[in-house]
């Protein structure tokens, strides 16, 4: 009996450290309210703090005061790892490993090999406090990528 109590301790204590270890790996830089003007085109990035295992996240495009497009967006701490999960226009998420994170926790990568488009979605939190995001991929064959420039706003 006392072998199968510390087995389960055992267990419990090794799923209470790979949780934790995925938590310190969650990018809670990004959390804030991120704004930014290119090309007469407003763009917003909205980020809930480090809570629950989960943030949460919102993208916005307004051109001459309309939404040109949205972005619902989450990324999940899970024992396994974290995933970030995009939802272009309200589409099924489409989930994104993570699979390189800074050790000055500035910079994270997250990757789907299976999804042409973006195929590694990219954050940045440059010196001067700016944060970047940058998609990378394949589009008609050919290499295709999209970057924006965020500053805090809040």
């Amino acid at each position: 009996m006392l072998r199968r109590a510390l087995g389960l301790a055992s267990a419990l204590l090794c799923a209470l450290t790979a949780t934790l270890s995925a938590a310190d790996a969650a990018p809670a830089w990004m959390a804030g309210s991120w704004g930014g003007i290119a090309d007469g085109l407003e763009m917003e990035e909205l980020w809930s703090p480090a809570k629950g295992g989960s943030m949460l996240g919102l993208h916005r495009d307004v051109r001459q005061g309309r939404t040109e497009s949205f972005e619902f967006l989450r990324i999940e701490v899970a024992p396994d790892g974290v995933t970030y999960w995009a939802s272009p226009k309200g589409r099924p998420a489409t989930p994104f490993r993570m699979v390189a994170s800074e050790s000055t926790g500035t910079r994270v990568v997250f990757a789907n090999p299976d999804h042409a488009y973006p195929a590694r979605i990219l954050y940045w939190l440059s010196t001067d406090g700016l944060l970047h995001a940058r998609i990378e991929g394949t589009m008609d064959g050919k290499a295709a990528s999209e970057e924006w420039t965020w500053k805090r706003a809040r």
